[in-house]
């Protein structure tokens, strides 16, 4: 066997291809939904995935506000934040960040399971999540995609 003839193949700026995906969030649980769409923020599902470089997928998330949360986080989950001044620490349960702000839940998830560096940042450009059922990214011509069959 000639060893040779094997070229590891890494993917750069250029040769990589990005394409346009869409995922309906209508009762599917946040976790779950969440590292689909990082999976594929990220580019692992594709062959050529390179560590170092942005070769995955835009991804458009519709009907964030329809997502489910399983157990009794509803009322349990709670968010942290910090206003930046002595005591500013504030907290905000699941429900109530899901009636002030239903994209918030669905942005915070994935983006804690993206790399945390410039890279995570670059690729949590490339995400869209739209409370309804409406976007306004039909020229890019997204792929509907099931994140039910994905494995």
């Amino acid at each position: 066997m000639n060893t040779l003839s094997y070229k590891t193949v890494s993917a750069n700026k250029n040769t990589v291809n990005k394409g346009w995906v869409l995922i309906d969030a209508e009762n599917q649980v946040l976790g779950r939904l969440a590292s689909a769409a990082a999976k594929i923020l990220r580019g692992k599902n594709k062959t050529n995935f390179t560590p170092h470089v942005d070769c995955g997928d835009n991804v458009i998330i519709i009907n964030a506000d329809k997502i489910r949360l399983t157990g009794n986080k509803w009322d349990n989950k709670v968010y942290v934040r910090h206003t930046g001044y002595p005591g500013g620490q504030r907290f905000t349960t699941a429900r109530e960040m899901m009636k002030k702000k239903p994209t918030a839940m669905v942005e915070k998830a994935i983006k804690g399971m993206l790399p945390k560096n410039k890279l995570g940042a670059e690729l949590f450009r490339n995400l869209k999540v739209y409370a309804g059922s409406e976007h306004n990214h039909e020229a890019q011509k997204p792929r509907k995609i099931n994140i039910n069959e994905i494995r």
